[in-house]
C-alpha cells in the first residue's frame, strides 16, 4: 500500500511584527528578527535588555534605531552586528540563521556581511588611511594588489582620494569618520551598521557625514544607524523607536 505524505510549502508572505515563521522557513528579508530576547543575570535577578523584538529590514533600506540611554538600542545593535547572540529568538542575515552560530561562525559573518562605523572611528593611529581601510581585506586573506586597489577606490568614494597616505592625527574628525566609512564599505557588506556616527563631530561635519550616508544609500547600500539624536534619525527613511527593551514605534517617514 502506498502512502502519500503531504508537504507544507515554506512561508513566503511578508510578516507583521511579532508573527513567527514556521520553524523550517527561511525569510526573504535581508534581516529578520523573531521574538528576540537578551537577558543578563545580575546576582539573583534576571535583567531583560530586549523583550521579544521582531522586525524585518529589506535590502536597500535606510533605517534609524533610536532610543534613550538604557532603552536596549545598543544591545540590539550588538545583535544586529553579530557582536553578541540573543538569549532567545531567531535572527537571520541574508537567509543565514546567525542566532544559532558559534563565535567563530559569527566572526566570519561579521567580516562578510556587516560594515561597522563607530562614534570613536576605531582607526589605527600609526597607520595611513589606506592601510586602515585595507585591514578587513587583510583578515579576509585578499592579496596585496587587490587590497590596494579596492582601498583606493573606497577612499575615493568618500572623497578622500587625496588623503590616502595621511595618518589619523593628520586628518580632521570628519575625515577620520570618512576613513571609517570607507573601511566599512571595503568588503562590500550587506549592511552598513553605524553606531552614533556623528557623536564626536561638530554640527557642520555631522551634516556632511549624514549627506554621505544618503549618497551611499542612493547607490544601493543598506544602512542602519543607531542613535539617540532625533535630527540624525530623521535623515533615515524608517525609524524604529526602542524603549524598555521593546519596539515602541516603527514608522516610515520617506
Amino acid at each position: 500500500m502506498s502512502q502519500t505524505i503531504a508537504q507544507t510549502a515554506p512561508l513566503e508572505t511578508t510578516l507583521e511584527h511579532g508573527e513567527l515563521l514556521a520553524y523550517d522557513a527561511v525569510p526573504a528579508s535581508l534581516i529578520s528578527m523573531r521574538e528576540i530576547w537578551k537577558s543578563y543575570q545580575m546576582g539573583e535577578e534576571a535583567v531583560h535588555a530586549l523583550r521579544g523584538i521582531s522586525f524585518d529590514v529589506q535590502k536597500g533600506e535606510y533605517l534609524a534605531i533610536i532610543g534613550p540611554s538604557g532603552s536596549g538600542k545598543s544591545t540590539l545593535m550588538n545583535l544586529i552586528g553579530c557582536l553578541d547572540s540573543p538569549s532567545k529568538g531567531r535572527y537571520w542575515i541574508n537567509s543565514k540563521l546567525v542566532s544559532d552560530m558559534d563565535d567563530d561562525e559569527l566572526a566570519r559573518i561579521r567580516n562578510q556581511e556587516v560594515g561597522f562605523v563607530f562614534q570613536t572611528f576605531n582607526l589605527l593611529a600609526r597607520a595611513t588611511a589606506l592601510h586602515n581601510v585595507e585591514l578587513p581585506l587583510i583578515y579576509a586573506g585578499i592579496k596585496s594588489a587587490e587590497r590596494h586597489n579596492r582601498a583606493q577606490n573606497a577612499l575615493k568614494s568618500v572623497d578622500l582620494g587625496d588623503r590616502m597616505t595621511h595618518r589619523p592625527n593628520e586628518l580632521s574628525g570628519g575625515q577620520r569618520q570618512r576613513v571609517a566609512i570607507a573601511r566599512a564599505l571595503i568588503n562590500r557588506p550587506s549592511i552598513i551598521l553605524a553606531d552614533e556616527p556623528t557623536g564626536a563631530l561638530d554640527t557642520h561635519t555631522s551634516h556632511e557625514i549624514m549627506n554621505l550616508f544618503e549618497r551611499l544609500h542612493a547607490q544601493g547600500n543598506t544602512i542602519i544607524v543607531v542613535t539617540h539624536e532625533h535630527d540624525v534619525a530623521a535623515r533615515a527613511h524608517r525609524i524604529i523607536s526602542i524603549r524598555d527593551g521593546q519596539i515602541e514605534k516603527d514608522e516610515r517617514i520617506k
